[in-house]
């Protein structure tokens, strides 16, 4: 073997970068003056890519394999420069490695809530949060687009620019899907692929994908949130006069009187009831018993007023009074088959099954009178 032989083999470079950081997304590799060496060994791993810019033109990417960096399998560089160099570098070139792999569990979520309109509650103000998970599909346009000359780009120097687009079109997408506060943990799977396939043409500008996005939550303001518990509460208790007279049962159990506090205390009790009793058959001055029973006993509550959300081709309606939906069903846009929902009741149900609303398809005009 000649010496110049010897030297040709002792100035191969061999190229490749191996990446134990879980956040670097491009990296340069350096070469003293950037020359690489006729016939130098190219390695590109699975989960990445080579881009070649030569005198800040991109020329070649290459795809996972090994590579002799020669004349035959670089025909662009080769239009280039021209291979009279011997064992000196022929070209003058800046290689840049890709990672192509996933990038997961990113976070994002809104920094200032969001209005929607709810068909129950009316305007609320809402937040959200999720993670999501970032590729580069198309490293030239990647490189070209957002990385330029940076020598080392990190997921950092992106991801605050994609949270945003993902807060922008999830806003976008909830006030356009007009689902209730209420239905909403049940859809958010829905919603994060509607979510995701708006902003997929957006990213493929910058040569990036998402192949997940997640919704985890999605918040009421702290105030709208403990009017609901309240409200679920009070569903819990039912009856709220058996409540109370359960809590003063307890109470007096607590404060150590056992047993026999709670025996005293209904005795007292059952001793008040017999002496309303008998002044109610005395009566006062005479009265009739019936007359003082009738005079003690309370007014009966007033009727609860219903209001009605219908739902038709997958969207919601509402709320209405009973006497609007009296006029739907006389115009015929509300019939038996139609589904309605108010407040306490188990979910979507057609209307004639509702003994309410049954009675406005079966209340008919009289007969005309006879034609004189």
């Amino acid at each position: 073997m000649g010496i110049f032989d010897f030297l040709s083999g002792e100035f191969i470079d061999v190229i490749h970068w191996t990446d134990d950081t879980r956040d670097t997304m491009v990296w340069r590799f350096e070469r003293e003056g950037h020359a690489i060496k006729y016939g130098a060994k190219l390695t590109v791993r699975e989960g990445q890519a080579a881009v070649f810019v030569h005198e800040g033109q991109l020329a070649d990417v290459f795809t996972p394999g090994l590579y002799m960096l020669e004349t035959n399998n670089m025909p662009i560089l080769t239009t280039l420069q021209h291979w009279d160099h011997g064992f000196k570098s022929p070209f003058k070139s800046e290689i840049y490695y890709v990672n192509t792999t996933r990038f997961n569990d990113l976070k994002w979520g809104t920094k200032n809530p969001i209005i929607v309109r709810d068909p129950e509650f009316g305007p609320v103000r809402l937040r959200a949060f999720g993670t999501y998970s970032v590729r580069v599909s198309d490293p030239a346009r990647f490189l070209t687009e957002i990385v330029g000359t940076d020598g080392e780009f990190t997921m950092d120097e992106i991801s605050y620019q994609i949270r945003n687009i993902i807060v922008q079109e999830f806003s976008r997408t909830i006030a356009r899907a007009q689902i209730p506060v209420l239905d909403m943990a049940a859809n958010t799977r829905e919603l994060s692929k509607l979510v995701g396939k708006e902003i997929e043409a957006q990213l493929a500008e910058y040569g990036l994908a998402m192949p997940e996005l997640y919704i985890e939550n999605i918040s009421l303001p702290p105030a709208v949130e403990e009017v609901m518990d309240k409200r679920s509460s009070m569903g819990v208790i039912g009856n709220l006069n058996e409540y109370m007279q359960f809590q003063a049962a307890e109470a007096l159990g607590r404060d150590g009187g056992g047993a026999a506090a709670i025996q005293a205390g209904l005795g007292a009790g059952l001793g008040m009831q017999i002496g309303q009793a008998a002044a109610t058959q005395a009566g006062p001055w005479g009265a009739r018993p019936q007359a003082a029973a009738a005079a003690a006993a309370p007014p009966p509550p007033p009727p609860v007023e219903h209001v009605w959300h219908i739902a038709e081709g997958g969207k919601t309606t509402g709320p209405f009074s009973k006497a609007a939906m009296g006029r739907k069903a006389t115009e015929g846009s509300l019939s038996r088959e139609t589904y309605v929902w108010t407040p306490g009741q188990d979910g979507w149900q057609r209307a004639e099954d509702v003994t309410e609303l049954a009675q406005l398809f079966t209340v008919l005009p009289p007969p005309p009178p006879a034609a004189s």
